[in-house]
């Protein structure tokens, strides 16, 4: 296993209030789907969910330097995974509320909401993917530069 759980574990004794379990089997399901040559740039953890009471769909949050990657290993058998590439990505929403926080990435074709997320790690998470989107596309602009050129 890549340092994906490790990265995982960081994450979660930092912020202890973010509500995830069974981390390592997550974990597990974003490995299988990590490409050889794709680098980890951040990982977090948080819920799928629609409200702040549902503590069922714990997620890994794995982001690369190509996407972001969400994996949850089902209870009895199978897996969840989704996989938004960075084209696709349009807006990062950051929410705090009294308990906990949430992070709100729109996509062209959808709204992931991750929610039960200790509010001191919403900066941080913020941070992290902001400038991975950021420098990609810096990096695409400077690429059709030099075809023009």
């Amino acid at each position: 296993m890549s340092n994906i759980y490790d990265l995982a574990k960081q994450f979660k004794r930092r912020y202890p209030m973010t509500v995830a379990w069974r981390i390592k089997a997550h974990a597990k399901v974003a490995e299988r789907h990590l490409f050889s040559d794709e680098k980890i740039e951040y990982v977090f953890l948080g819920q799928k969910n629609s409200g702040s009471l549902d503590f069922v769909n714990t997620n890994i949050v794995v982001v690369t330097d190509r996407r972001i990657m969400l994996a949850t290993k089902r209870l009895v058998f199978g897996y969840f995974f989704k996989s938004i590439t960075l084209d696709m990505f349009n807006d990062l929403t950051v929410k705090r509320g009294l308990i906990w926080g949430r992070v709100i990435i729109d996509t062209v074709k959808e709204v992931v909401i991750l929610t039960n997320i200790s509010p001191s790690a919403l900066t941080e998470i913020d941070e992290n993917i902001t400038k991975l989107i950021l420098r990609k596309r810096k990096e695409e602009n400077q690429e059709e530069q030099e075809k023009e050129d």
